[in-house]
């Protein structure tokens, strides 16, 4: 058997196709079991975050297991293979590892260094272990793609320079508001994206601090944890029916659920306008599919932001001088496999 990875991200497709390949925590079970079925797949996990969607596949034949993957991704995306395939890339053997270990050091995340994806990589390998879609052959891999993350992370700091997407977004957000300091923020979405957006912005300094969840009790468990983590006593949790007065208070709106379809509709943000009397709203889509609708964009007073638009100020962060001593570290772990 050979690793074979076939897969899209941001440096090769736009973000509407990336949405329609996106693959919800729901969705997972039946795209893994439907990659097995194939022909020439044994073990499988799929790696889907917001700026990426990857099969890794132990395979018996490089074409055909090629042929499986890419099948299941075009399906998804309502395109034919040779269509789709104009979007991916495709790694085998030694550089499919070189890609694994590269992805969990944070080289191939959209903000180089990032170290969310480690976390990413690891919830999706448990979760094809867990369905038994992984036996021997990923299960050590993935292993080893976790030990050299966390060491390019503990030698070289990339981790510790490198911004996530979230503060790369709320770096934007401050263009048009100024500093986030006394701002009102609104979360919605209680997942780990959720987490850590919420805890980028009491850390930045918002004066309060709302998180939304179609799960009420999971957004006010979430809020309690920041509460007290963070030393900070104004942070609410509530569900979808609160978001409406929630968007008229807030001043910055982060959208970052693993829901598919629009969460917040452009018809909502209107309706929130008068009651705000002109005071602008920065909204920043960090899901994948997008939560708020694009037609936002064109509301008086709205600046929105997707994936999309943050690609370039992303790609600025990447420049520090731990990036190359860890490209190093993974092509000399990737060589001794």
């Amino acid at each position: 058997m050979s690793l074979l990875v076939v897969g899209m991200s941001h440096r090769t497709a736009p973000v509407p196709l990336l949405e329609r390949a996106a693959v919800g925590s729901e969705e997972l079970p039946g795209v893994l079991h439907e990659l097995l079925r194939s022909d020439n797949v044994s073990e499988v996990l799929v790696l889907s975050t917001c700026n990426r969607v990857e099969v890794y596949a132990e395979v018996d034949r490089f074409h055909g297991g090629l042929q499986d993957t890419s099948t299941v991704l075009a399906r998804r995306c309502g395109l034919d293979v040779p269509s789709l395939g104009e979007h991916l890339y495709v790694h085998y053997e030694d550089a499919a590892v070189l890609h694994l270990f590269s992805v969990a050091a944070g080289l191939d995340s959209m903000v180089v260094g990032e170290s969310q994806i480690l976390g990413q990589l690891r919830a999706a390998y448990v979760t094809a272990a867990q369905l038994d879609a992984v036996n021997r052959g990923l299960h050590e891999l993935c292993q080893q793609a976790l030990r050299v993350g966390k060491r390019v992370q503990t030698e070289t700091g990339i981790d510790r320079t490198g911004a996530s997407v979230v503060s790369v977004a709320l770096q934007e957000a401050s263009r048009t508001l100024g500093p986030l300091t006394g701002r009102r923020a609104l979360v919605v979405g209680a997942g780990s994206m959720g987490a850590l957006s919420a805890t980028t912005l009491l850390r930045a300094g918002v004066a309060e601090l709302t998180v939304v969840n179609r799960t009420p009790e999971r957004a006010r468990r979430l809020a309690e944890q920041l509460g007290a983590a963070e030393g900070f006593p104004v942070v609410r949790g509530v569900g979808l029916e609160d978001l409406p007065a929630a968007l008229v208070r807030a001043d910055v709106v982060v959208g970052c659920t693993g829901s598919v379809g629009v969460v917040v509709p452009a018809a909502l943000v209107e309706a929130a306008l008068p009651a705000r009397a002109g005071r602008p709203l920065v909204l920043l889509d960090l899901a994948l599919p997008r939560d708020i609708e694009g037609a936002a964009s064109a509301l008086p007073g709205v600046h929105y932001l997707d994936l999309a638009a943050l690609q370039e100020p992303a790609a600025r962060t990447g420049a520090h001088d731990g990036v190359e001593r860890a490209r190093r570290l993974v092509a000399e772990e990737a060589a001794g496999q």
